[in-house]
């Protein structure tokens, strides 16, 4: 091997150090890079997990919560036919106890709501016929000077008693009077049929 050639193996192997070196170095950098990028892509990934997760955490916290004020509705839906229920079936039941209990609670009504003693007494068209008479009857009895009278008049009431002072009128009807009462006996009921609540 002659002199020139010696140079040229020298200037190749140097050349191919620096190749190797420049490449060694250009692997490390894109390494870097590569790791940085990496780095950040993960960085960046954890934090859309995180806020989808918060996200999910928060938007399932507002199903839930809709979830229960929808059964809380529900609920109070139900307590309010029940409600409904028990006031109808308290009307019911005023109206068909036996003719001897029935005579005496419309004769206790007629006689609260007398004012004069002289008032005219209307009933429901099947009231009148079965125990006006007697209502009136016995709420004269019970009265001081009762001069009460049984109108030919009736009034589309299922139960109760209406007097007539000439323009003034008392309305006894037991619809009118569960109307009046229901603020007042709704909440007692409700803590006879909910007991397990305050």
């Amino acid at each position: 091997m002659n002199g020139i050639d010696k140079i040229k193996q020298r200037i190749t192997q140097e050349v191919q150090g620096e190749i190797a070196a420049l490449e060694a170095q250009a692997k490390a950098q894109a390494s870097g890079i590569t790791d940085r990028y990496a780095a950040q892509a993960k960085a960046l990934a954890d934090e859309i997990t995180t806020r989808g997760a918060a996200a999910a955490r928060e938007r399932e916290e507002r199903l839930v919560s809709m979830a229960h004020m929808e059964a809380k509705k529900a609920q109070l839906a139900v307590k309010q036919e029940l409600l409904e229920e028990a006031f109808r079936l308290a009307l019911e039941t005023l109206c068909t106890l036996p003719e001897k209990e029935y005579t005496a609670l419309l004769t206790a009504l007629t006689v609260q709501a007398a004012r004069s003693g002289r008032e005219a007494v209307l009933l429901s068209p099947k009231d009148r016929e079965t125990v006006g008479e007697a209502v009136v009857r016995q709420a004269n009895a019970r009265l001081k000077n009762g001069q009460l009278t049984l109108a030919q008049e009736t009034r589309p009431i299922r139960g109760g008693v209406i007097l007539s002072d000439g323009a003034v009128e008392v309305n006894g009807s037991f619809e009118t009077i569960l109307r009046l009462e229901r603020p007042r006996m709704a909440k007692d009921i409700a803590g006879i049929l909910f007991p397990q609540e305050d």
